[in-house]
């Protein structure tokens, strides 16, 4: 069945070479399934056509015999005036995709339009307001989002300030620290060069505090 049809779609043209393996198989069987189904609908259509063509036909002759044997009219003997508003007439039915080119038929096919255009100005209107309130969100958020910027700029200018102050801080306990340490060390090396020189216990300032107290 594939073979058959690789020889119906390249006619006279020889079949281009190509791996014959289940999945290629597979592969083309798809298409030819798809080919065919595509192929019968195409020819309904085309009935289809041929179907409505012929009515519309049938029924343009029958309208054309009305007006040249029931009312001795036809179109060639219409004035340039009465063309013009023949072709008007049609041209407005096509557009309206009317059945035919009745009155009734027009008026129903406009006021589908009217209904159809009032719909269409519903649906925008609908939708401008939608936009008017997103545009007033998108407006309030881009406002809202300044003040935060603005908010977070002068809390990283305030961390800078107390770090710097808090480095301040830190150098300061530190230079206390080490000053302190600096004095035990001093006052230490003091006592014990004074009592290296026979300094009497009892005459040291601890020792005078406490007996003074």
């Amino acid at each position: 069945q594939v073979t058959l049809w690789l020889e119906k779609i390249f006619g006279d043209q020889p079949i281009p070479e190509y791996e014959v393996n289940p999945r290629t198989v597979d592969i083309l069987y798809e298409l030819v399934e798809y080919n065919e189904a595509r192929d019968r609908e195409v020819s309904l259509m085309i009935e289809d056509m041929k179907q409505a063509a012929a009515e519309y036909e049938a029924k343009a002759n029958y309208l054309q015999d009305i007006l040249t044997e029931g009312l001795g009219l036809s179109p060639s003997s219409l004035s340039s005036e009465g063309t013009r508003s023949l072709d008007v007439l049609v041209n407005s039915a096509m557009i309206l995709e009317t059945k035919d080119t009745s009155l009734a038929s027009l008026f129903a096919a406009i006021n589908d339009m009217n209904s159809e255009l009032y719909a269409t100005e519903s649906k925008n209107g609908e939708m401008e307001l939608e936009l008017s309130k997103i545009g007033k969100k998108l407006t309030a958020a881009l406002m809202l989002e300044e003040r935060l910027k603005e908010d977070l700029k002068n809390t990283e200018e305030l961390l800078e300030v107390e770090e710097a102050e808090a480095d301040r801080q830190t150098q300061n306990v530190k230079f206390l620290k080490d000053k302190s340490e600096d004095l035990k060390i001093r006052i230490k090396a003091a006592e014990e060069q004074l009592l290296a020189t026979g300094l009497n216990q009892s005459l040291t300032h601890d020792s005078l505090m406490n007996l003074s107290e």
